[in-house]
């Protein structure tokens, strides 16, 4: 793993909460990065589900206090295009061979997602250490990820999907949890709405848990 690969996985795991971002509107970018701010985050995950993503990984790439990673990359194309976009970490919703090494070649760590045994043992064929575990909640919860934990010691975990702010303690409890990525403190409804003291308020209660779990 290369230094700069380290010092994301650092971050992750000091912030300990990860917000998932789907952005229909590149302009936004730059409010909401700053209400991220104002809530204590660094760290957003900007998924290619709309058009604007790109653009407003661009946009946010360029913030030096904000650390910038691509969501629901699936192809070693898309990696490409993320990380010429600015984007220094890449998360996938599920286990490609490809992206993974595409993101080794760059210099970025790859976060695929998986939801069985033989995905993780795939990932760490592949010389993964953390993975994504998704979609976490309608895959079983904190019993599946302690039941898939298990045999692999030493492996972490970031349980996205499903998660809001009445579970992420006990998620962020998890041994096995570097991070956990949820959508409820930029939810679409609030970003389209430019709601961003709302985003804010939500993003310190985040942390304030994250917080409260390290004592």
């Amino acid at each position: 793993m290369s230094a700069a690969e380290a010092t994301v996985l650092d971050t992750l795991a000091r912030e300990r909460v990860l917000p998932v971002v789907v952005l229909d509107d590149a302009g936004a970018a730059l409010p909401l990065a700053a209400a991220l701010a104002a809530g204590g985050l660094t760290t957003a995950e900007v998924t290619l589900r709309t058009p604007a993503a790109l653009d407003a990984i661009r946009t946010l790439a360029d913030r030096t206090d904000l650390l910038v990673g691509a969501g629901t990359v699936t192809s070693a194309e898309q990696v490409d295009r993320v990380v010429d976009a600015g984007a220094r970490f890449v998360v996938s919703p599920g286990f490609s061979a490809a992206v993974v090494d595409r993101c080794r070649r760059h210099g970025v760590p790859a976060i695929p997602g998986v939801a069985t045994p033989t995905e993780i043992q795939m990932a760490l064929d592949a010389g993964v250490s953390v993975v994504k575990f998704f979609p976490a909640e309608q895959l079983g919860g904190l019993p599946m990820l302690t039941a898939l934990a298990a045999p692999f010691p030493g492996l972490r975990f970031v349980p996205t999907g499903g998660i809001g702010a009445a579970t992420l303690r006990g998620w962020l409890d998890h041994p096995a949890v570097l991070a956990v990525g949820g959508t409820w403190m930029v939810a679409a409804g609030l970003l389209r709405a430019g709601r961003w003291d709302d985003v804010t308020t939500l993003t310190a209660a985040a942390v304030a848990a994250g917080r409260e779990e390290n004592r």
